[in-house]
C-alpha cells in the first residue's frame, strides 16, 4: 500500500485525477461538523439521490455508508466523470436537505475527499470496501461481540447478504477480492463479522488502522507501478489544453491544474518548499503576493488557494488581493515582479501590478 508525497505533501487540496474506469474511495462531511441525516427520511433520499446519480452518470458503487455527519463511497467511474457527478449528487442532495428541513446555505464542509484507488488489484479494493463497511463498528455503533454488523441498515453490506441488490451497487468485484463466489453471501457475512471482533482487540485493530491510514490522509491507493499509470494522467490535467478549450467541470479540473502548478512554480521562485509554506504565519508577504498571483491568472475559487497556502478563512485571501491592488509596499512589490519575471505561465504575458 502506498501513498505518494508527490500528490500530497503540502497539498490541503489535491488534484482531482479524472480517467475512464478510474476508482476512489470518496468522504464528505457536513459543515463544520454537523449531521447531514436528520432521519431515517433524509438517509433514505440520500441512496435515492446516489441512485439517481448512478443513472445519469454510469457510476458503479462498489461499498457505501451513511454515517450521522460523513458518508463514505467506493466509487467506480466508467466515464472518467467524478467531478460533474460529485458536483451533482452533493447539489441535489443539499437542495433537497434544506427544502425539508426549511434552512439555507452549504450542507457539506468544503471539499470531499477522493484517494484514487487501484480497483484491479483485489488487496485495496478489499481494504476500502472493508474500511467502509466496519465504519459503524469503528465509531462505537455497534457493541462489539454483541450486536451484528448487518443490523446497521444505512450501508451496502445488508445487501451484500441479500439475494438481490440495486442495479448500481456492484458486489461480484468486492467478494472476489476475498476469493468468494458472487452468491456466497454466508462466506462475505463471515469474513465482516470476523474484522468486527478484530476491532475489539487492541493488536488487530492497530494493524487495520495502518492499513486504512491513506484512505483518510488523501493521495492514491495502488503499487508503484499504479502511480507511474496515475502520472500519465495528471500530466494531462496539468499541461493539457488551454483553459479556453475547456467547459464546465472539464475545465474547473484545468483550472486547478494550472493554478496547482503556479503554486509550485511560485514556492520555486521564493526558495519555499511544503514544510516551510506549513510552516509560516498564515499572512506573511510571500503568502500574500502567491494568493494574489494565483487568483489573477486562474479562475480558482478563493476557499482553494486559502486551503493550498494554508492561510486560514478563505477572507484572508480577499484581503491580500485587495492590498496587492491598492498600496503594496515595497517588499510585496518585490516579491510580485520576482513573480512576473519568472515569467511562470505564458511568456508572452503582458502581467504588471494594478
Amino acid at each position: 500500500m502506498r501513498w505518494d508525497s508527490k500528490l500530497a505533501a503540502g497539498m490541503a487540496r489535491p488534484l482531482r485525477i479524472e480517467y475512464p474506469g478510474a476508482a476512489y474511495h470518496v468522504m464528505a462531511r457536513g459543515n463544520q461538523g454537523r449531521a447531514i441525516f436528520g432521519d431515517d427520511t433524509d438517509r433514505k433520499r440520500f441512496v435515492e439521490t446516489l441512485a439517481e446519480a448512478c443513472e445519469k452518470t454510469g457510476w458503479r458503487i462498489h461499498a457505501y455508508v451513511l454515517m450521522g455527519n460523513h458518508y463514505h463511497l467506493l466509487v467506480e467511474t466508467p466515464e472518467g466523470n467524478l467531478v460533474a457527478g460529485m458536483k451533482w449528487l452533493q447539489g441535489t442532495y443539499t437542495q433537497r436537505y434544506n427544502g425539508r428541513h426549511k434552512v439555507l446555505g452549504h450542507l457539506f464542509q468544503g471539499r470531499y475527499r477522493a484517494v484514487v484507488v487501484d480497483a484491479k488489484d483485489p488487496q485495496y479494493l478489499q481494504v476500502v470496501s472493508t474500511y467502509i463497511h466496519l465504519n459503524p463498528a469503528r465509531a462505537g455503533l455497534m457493541r462489539i461481540g454483541r450486536d451484528k454488523l448487518k443490523r446497521y441498515r444505512w450501508s451496502s453490506y445488508p445487501w451484500y447478504l441479500s439475494r438481490r441488490c440495486p442495479g448500481w451497487l456492484v458486489r461480484v468485484e468486492v467478494m472476489g477480492s476475498l476469493g468468494l463466489r458472487a452468491g456466497d453471501r454466508r462466506g462475505y457475512e463471515a469474513n465482516l463479522e470476523g474484522r468486527v471482533l478484530e476491532l475489539g482487540m487492541k493488536a488487530c485493530r492497530r494493524e487495520w488502522e495502518g492499513k486504512w491510514k491513506a484512505l483518510r490522509r488523501g493521495g492514491y491507493l495502488g503499487q508503484a507501478s499504479f502511480w507511474q499509470k496515475l502520472e500519465v494522467w495528471l500530466a494531462k490535467a496539468v499541461n493539457g489544453r488551454r483553459r479556453e478549450s475547456h467547459s464546465g467541470a472539464a475545465r474547473q479540473a484545468h483550472d486547478e491544474a494550472a493554478a496547482e502548478r503556479l503554486a509550485l512554480e511560485g514556492m520555486k521562485v521564493f526558495g519555499i518548499d511544503a514544510a516551510g509554506l506549513a510552516a509560516m504565519p498564515r499572512i506573511t508577504p510571500e503568502k500574500v503576493v502567491l494568493a494574489w498571483w494565483l487568483r489573477r491568472r486562474t479562475t480558482v475559487s478563493l476557499r482553494w488557494v486559502s486551503e493550498r497556502l494554508q492561510m486560514g478563512h478563505y477572507t484572508r485571501v480577499t484581503q491580500a488581493v485587495s492590498r496587492m491592488n491598492r498600496q503594496p509596499g515595497r517588499k510585496l512589490r518585490r516579491l510580485s515582479e520576482a513573480l512576473l519575471a519568472a515569467d511562470l505561465e505564458d511568456k508572452g504575458s503582458n502581467a504588471k501590478l494594478s
